[in-house]
């Protein structure tokens, strides 16, 4: 039971981290845009969302109603303001304004935060669990896991079948020709990355409901999404999702062996699976 509990939970952990990785799924797996502030923008939504719950004395429940608006914002922002000036086929670019970027909220957060962690109480549903069988699922986790299923489902939908997912995916393959049959390439990336933050937003009330966050977190929340769109795939939503579900198991069943084992472990996978089939679990080729 106890490593049947521990896939159980690994797979609920798997749940948040899919969260962080469908955003860079959009971004580095389909756009190809090296995103390094990826988890510095989690941690930025977070730290955000807890302040307006306090400082408007609104329940935390209506937290992602602002946190998303204000992530879609901010996304339309950067990809505009900053990104598609530096968006070309050499991700290198891209990966050096991102690089700023993230220096520049650490040391934001840290003047307006401090390096204090917090966190965003539920109440009695933070600590709220079912039964099942011998094992008991949190019950916040569960909805966290049960939102991320429904959000990989939708984003895959919506890239497959919709007039913007075929105008991004056309723009990924080859901008020039995308402009060329009447896509407004910085328009579709634009809006693509206004969705990715969005994801963010919610992704950020999941990280502050289920951990605390601090000003310096950013690092791991990037780390587990890049892990988990190289181990799915790289341009899969599906792939994404699978590949933090595989993070997300390993740390849990790592640290159920050793507690010092659970981050590394995961780390561990993902350089196996690096080696073993760099192109990803679910690559076609």
């Amino acid at each position: 039971m106890k490593w049947l509990d521990a896939l159980v939970q690994g797979i609920l952990l798997g749940g948040l981290y899919a969260q962080y990785a469908l955003g860079m799924a959009l971004m580095f797996g389909v756009m190809r845009i090296v995103n390094i502030a990826h988890g510095d923008l989690v941690i930025l939504l977070s730290l955000l969302g807890i302040s307006l719950v306090a400082a408007l004395g609104i329940t935390p429940l209506a937290a992602p109603l602002l946190l998303v608006p204000a992530g879609v914002l901010i996304g339309w922002v950067l990809q505009r303001a900053v990104l598609n000036r530096v968006v070309k086929a050499d991700p290198l670019p891209s990966l050096v304004a991102t690089f700023g970027l993230s220096i520049a909220l650490q040391n934001l957060m840290l003047q307006i935060w401090s390096a204090d962690t917090r966190s965003l109480s539920l109440g009695a549903l933070s600590s709220m669990s079912i039964e099942l069988g011998s094992i008991y699922v949190g019950v916040l986790p569960l909805a966290v896991f049960a939102f991320a299923v429904a959000l990989t489902t939708w984003l895959h939908l919506a890239l497959k079948f919709t007039k913007f997912g075929r105008a991004l995916r056309a723009a990924a393959a080859d901008s020039d020709a995308a402009t060329l049959s009447g896509v407004d390439t910085k328009r579709v990336y634009a809006l693509a990355t206004a969705i990715a933050v969005g994801i963010l937003g919610a992704a950020a009330f999941c990280q502050a409901t289920r951990t605390t966050v601090a000003p310096a977190d950013g690092g791991a929340q990037l780390i587990y999404a890049f892990e988990a769109v190289i181990i799915g795939g790289m341009g899969h939503i599906s792939g994404a999702f699978l590949g933090a579900m595989i993070v997300g198991i390993a740390q849990v069943v790592g640290s159920r062996a050793d507690p010092g084992w659970g981050i590394l472990t995961g780390h561990i996978v993902f350089l196996l699976v690096l080696a073993l089939r760099p192109q990803g679990l679910m690559s076609r080729t």
